[in-house]
């Protein structure tokens, strides 16, 4: 084959450090923006951030250009410094170290991209940890619950 083809769409999870709840609403919607804007420069397409107080989930395709642990570096490292700078009152943000990934197959795509443009009604009724746990168990991941939430 001539070229390489690479389509790798992941459904990301990730919270701020001890789950604070930091990301207020004003926050929200610019931090994914700039969070959308540093996934398109890395080469990762098909971007949608959505999320909550406590915690984003990313939907996109995966780049073939950096590999996925230097992509979340990046991510976290830069949006981090954007949100300090951005918002001096949120000096002491930090996101949690780990984070989820989950591959997505194409013909699942749209409905979890509903499930995460639908994460403020989906949170009225679930905790962020009962939710990574149902993700988890569909991706038939067993874990230690005693180093998931530290």
């Amino acid at each position: 084959m001539p070229q390489s083809i690479h389509v790798l769409y992941t459904h990301i999870v990730f919270s701020t450090k001890e789950r604070r709840p930091m990301l207020r609403a004003e926050v929200q919607p610019k931090l994914f923006a700039y969070m959308s804007t540093i996934l398109l420069n890395l080469g990762c397409t098909d971007v949608l951030i959505n999320g909550v107080t406590d915690h984003v989930h990313v939907f996109c395709n995966l780049t073939k250009k950096h590999p996925t642990a230097k992509v979340m570096e990046i991510l976290k490292r830069d949006s981090s410094k954007w949100l300090k700078r951005e918002f001096p009152d949120l000096k002491i943000f930090h996101w949690q170290d780990g984070y989820g990934l989950f591959s997505v197959s194409p013909t699942h795509a749209e409905a979890v991209k509903q499930y995460i443009r639908d994460q403020e009604a989906h949170h009225r009724k679930d905790s962020f940890q009962d939710e990574l746990r149902r993700i988890l168990k569909k991706h038939d991941v067993t874990v230690d619950e005693r180093y998931l939430w530290g």
